[in-house]
């Protein structure tokens, strides 16, 4: 069967290949097989090519991918929850292959009327918003949070989920083109980042309380970000785009006592039961069958042209996401 594979990190439209690697074969009593369609390429994949994702480099070779959507082929003894043809979430890592096993009671059948394309990007983007709305800072209705990166799938996710709690949004986005399109995505508030980014957040909110920041930059956007949360604040950070280590000082992190925390998604699963993992996507596909929640989509590549699909997701200045299938495959 067809897989992605990475032998050596590196330019990410270099190191990848497609390769052939033995099918999985029967499902054995409490197993089963299923057929890949979607996967999207995130930041975090494209990280872990170059070797700049985690605490520790995998050890090579890979395949790559922590998402994406696919149907059962095929189930093994013992299990009755599933029947060959639902359509469930890949299981990761490693979904950037053809066909997967996988222990049945880690699956869950979606619902059957929701677009495959947003259901592939189920795993990630929504869970990690939904998560950091709720696990820092317990939220009230009327308050604010700011993110960055707004445009990113989380960011759009982030927006849609605040809104449904009861809370206002700050966007920060890093080209003035985007902050239209944000507002009309359901964005209360949208700014260009900058260093009086904090002024600028005080003149939209004026009194309002803000209590929660999301960044996914790092480096000095992290300090703007700290600037504008209200005293005893919280700064959740998720990704590092910039490439360098979140940056908070002294002002913030002993006078004002702001906090800076961490959310890394691959944790949270590892630490919460199968259950509780379950319900969490049953009510996040819920809210993508009713509309609550939807991540833009700028392009599909078939399997075959993995190379260009990375050598796409990498590149800046996207307005959406980019997803493979193996329709073509």
């Amino acid at each position: 069967m067809l897989a992605a594979q990475v032998s050596a990190f590196g330019r990410p439209d270099e190191v990848i290949e497609l390769v052939e690697q033995p099918d999985p074969g029967d499902p054995g009593p409490g197993e089963a097989i299923v057929d890949a369609e979607l996967f999207p390429i995130n930041p975090a994949d494209v990280l872990n090519l170059e070797g700049h994702y985690g605490a520790v480099p995998p050890k090579l070779p890979i395949t790559p991918g922590s998402e994406g959507v696919g149907r059962v082929a095929a189930v093994g003894a013992g299990v009755s929850h599933l029947k060959v043809g639902d359509r469930v979430l890949l299981p990761g890592p490693g979904t950037w292959r053809a066909r997967v096993k996988a222990q049945a009671l880690t699956l869950f059948a979606l619902p059957p009327h929701v677009d495959p394309r947003q259901l592939a990007m189920l795993r990630v983007n929504p869970p990690t918003a939904y998560l950091m709305l709720r696990d820092f800072v317990a939220p009230r209705p009327g308050q604010w949070v700011i993110q960055n990166a707004a445009n990113s799938g989380v960011g759009h996710c982030l927006i849609r989920l605040a809104r449904e709690a009861g809370l206002k949004s700050v966007n920060v986005v890093r080209r003035p083109e985007l902050v239209a399109p944000l507002r009309a995505f359901g964005a209360d508030a949208a700014l260009v980042d900058g260093p009086d980014l904090d002024q600028r957040v005080r003149a939209e909110i004026g009194a309002g309380a803000l209590p929660l920041a999301i960044d996914a930059v790092g480096g000095g956007a992290t300090q703007r970000l700290a600037r504008c949360v209200d005293d005893g604040g919280t700064v959740v950070n998720y990704g590092v785009l910039s490439g360098e280590a979140c940056r908070v000082d002294a002002r913030e992190t002993i006078f004002r006592d702001v906090s800076l925390r961490g959310f890394w998604l691959r944790r949270w699963f590892m630490q919460t039961p199968p259950e509780r993992i379950a319900a969490l996507f049953r009510e996040l596909a819920a809210k993508l069958a009713d509309g609550t929640l939807a991540v833009d989509v700028e392009a599909i590549y078939p399997i075959r042209r993995i190379k260009e699909a990375v050598a796409h997701a990498a590149r800046g200045g996207r307005a959406g996401k980019i997803l493979v299938s193996f329709a073509e495959g």
